[in-house]
């Protein structure tokens, strides 16, 4: 069973930066996207930013778009998300995914995911 864990969340100021991650640790998850969705409070789930482990490609939200970056490690089982220039509106629950053999548009579009962490808090405040 694969299990996702992330790290990296906390409280930042606005305009500052926080790298969060997602490791699997034990698996290598060749045949994946994998990315990270966000929830605030009131608000629907929504994807941020995916890649896709064939051939890296990825996908991000217009509204994340020039300040964050999704890379991943060689061994394809980390994922990590560069966040910069946060913004108090980027403040919610960060949750990583995986999905088998999808593209990223089709992984960030729904909910349905084959795994998913537990989340880790962004909040972005003076």
């Amino acid at each position: 069973q694969v299990q996702l864990e992330e790290s990296g969340g906390g409280l930042v100021q606005p305009g500052g930066s926080l790298r969060l991650a997602c490791a699997a640790p034990g698996f290598t998850l060749v045949n994946y996207a994998m990315g990270w969705f966000r929830q605030a409070p009131g608000k629907e789930r929504e994807g941020v930013a995916c890649i896709r482990n064939t051939d890296a490609s990825t996908y991000y939200a217009d509204s994340v778009k020039g300040r964050f970056t999704i890379s991943r490690d060689s061994a394809r089982s980390t994922v990590y998300l560069q966040m910069n220039n946060l913004r108090p509106e980027d403040t919610a629950a960060y949750y990583c995914a995986a999905e088998f053999k999808t593209d990223c548009v089709t992984f960030s579009g729904r909910a349905y995911k084959d795994y998913w962490g537990q989340g880790t808090q962004v909040t972005v405040s003076p």
